[in-house]
């Protein structure tokens, strides 16, 4: 009986400590490795979604980078947005948040966001927050380096818990 207690002890504590090990690392951005634009659905626009992307005042003063954003829900409706910036209206300047009206197909709560960064600057976003029909709106901090050319994810998981991807490419 005792050793049958001091077993499910030892698993109690293993598990936490092995838990806490894996949400601490799965807050941090990284790339997705199976995500691909072109398997977005283009479905029409029947909604719209305010999107505000708020750069970091780590980033650099202003960027010559070219910036993409997708996101959706957890059934497969996703919407696509290929390029947001824009140098000649000052987008994405150090210490800035810009807003964006996207239009797409109708979602239930996003629950994931990627970012995509091309250019020489090295643009670093702080968050993104989107805000969706009928849906509270989600907030996805990323507070990091896009690194070049890869398509980097955060995904909801629950009300609390906010994960980004950063290891691969597309």
């Amino acid at each position: 009986m005792v050793s049958i207690r001091l077993f499910t002890l030892i698993s109690f504590v293993f598990l936490s400590v092995f838990l806490s090990v894996s949400e601490s690392k799965a807050l941090e951005p990284h790339a997705a490795e199976s995500f691909n634009v072109t398997l977005i659905q283009k479905l029409g626009t029947s909604c719209s979604y305010s999107v505000i992307i708020s750069t970091s005042c780590s980033s650099s003063r202003y960027t010559r980078d070219q910036i993409s954003i997708a996101f959706g829900d957890g059934y497969g409706n996703q919407i696509y947005a290929p390029r947001l910036d824009d140098p000649s209206t000052k987008t994405f300047e150090q210490c800035s948040s810009d807003t964006f009206e996207i239009n797409g197909p109708c979602t239930y709560q996003i629950c994931y966001v990627y970012l995509y960064r091309s250019g020489p600057d090295g643009w670093i976003p702080e968050n993104v927050k989107i805000f969706s029909h009928g849906s509270k709106a989600v907030t996805f901090s990323y507070n990091t380096h896009v690194p070049e050319s890869i398509w980097v994810h955060c995904r909801r998981y629950n009300i609390a818990l906010v994960s980004c991807y950063g290891s691969g490419f597309v």
